[in-house]
C-alpha cells in the first residue's frame, strides 16, 4: 500500500477478530514507530505491550471496562517520559560519534532541553503528550500497512494503567493503542469535513 491507501484504510476498530499476533511482529511495528520525530531528539516515549490474558483483564479494568481491550491481540500503552531530557546527551552521542551532529550542537540541545524542562512541570507534560501522540499515529499507520486493525484509546485511569504496567512515576500514560486482526465487518473510515473548513491561508 502507498501512504494514501494506508491513510484511507486506517479506521478506529470497534471489534477485533480472534487470533494472536506474534510478539516479534508487534515489536517490528514498534521499531518502525521509533522513527517518529521528537523535540531535541528526546525519544521520550515508552511502549508497554500488554498481550497476556491476565494483563489485558487488568488493563480492561483500568480502561473502564472497554471490551476491545480483551478482544485485541495486544494493547500498546504509550507513555511519555517526563525525565527524558536528563539522558539526552547519551541519546545524542551516536550521532555525534558518526558526525551527523556536531558536539557543539548536541551540547546546545542538551542545555536548551534542561532549561525548558528542568523546572517546568507543564512543559514536561506537554512534551510527553506530544511525543506519545505522534508515536501513536505512526504506530497505527504501521499497523494498517500490515493489514491489522487498531484503535487509539484515551479513556482510562492513568494511575491504574501505571500500576498494571509497573511504570515509574516519571512515565505518563498517554494513549492505549489496541491492535489485532480485523473482524471482517467491512468498517470504513468516517467522513471528514472539507479542507476549506479547517484551513486558512495567511
Amino acid at each position: 500500500m502507498n501512504l494514501n491507501e494506508i491513510l484511507a484504510r486506517r479506521v478506529s476498530a470497534h471489534h477485533f477478530a480472534k487470533g494472536d499476533i506474534a510478539l516479534s511482529d508487534i515489536q517490528s511495528v514498534i521499531t518502525q514507530t521509533l522513527r517518529t520525530p521528537t523535540a531535541f531528539n528526546l525519544q521520550n516515549w515508552h511502549f508497554s505491550i500488554v498481550a497476556s490474558e491476565q494483563g489485558k483483564e487488568a488493563l480492561c479494568q483500568a480502561a473502564w471496562g472497554q471490551g476491545k481491550v480483551l478482544e485485541a491481540a495486544a494493547v500498546v500503552v504509550i507513555s511519555g517520559d517526563l525525565q527524558a531530557y536528563r539522558k539526552l546527551a547519551e541519546k545524542l552521542r551516536p550521532d555525534v560519534d558518526k558526525g551527523a551532529v556536531s558536539a557543539e550542537m548536541a551540547q546546545s540541545w542538551v542545555e536548551a532541553a534542561r532549561q525548558n524542562f528542568e523546572h517546568n512541570q507543564q512543559a514536561k507534560r506537554d512534551e510527553a503528550i506530544r511525543s506519545a501522540s505522534l508515536a501513536a499515529m505512526t504506530l497505527m499507520l504501521a499497523v494498517t500497512e500490515k493489514g491489522w486493525a487498531s484503535c487509539p484509546m484515551s479513556g482510562f485511569d492513568p494511575e491504574a494503567v501505571r500500576r498494571v504496567c509497573g511504570l515509574p512515576e516519571n512515565f505518563l500514560p498517554v494513549l492505549l493503542v489496541a491492535l489485532g486482526l480485523p473482524d471482517g465487518s467491512g468498517q470504513v473510515q468516517k467522513s471528514r469535513i472539507g479542507v476549506d473548513e479547517v484551513t486558512q491561508i495567511i
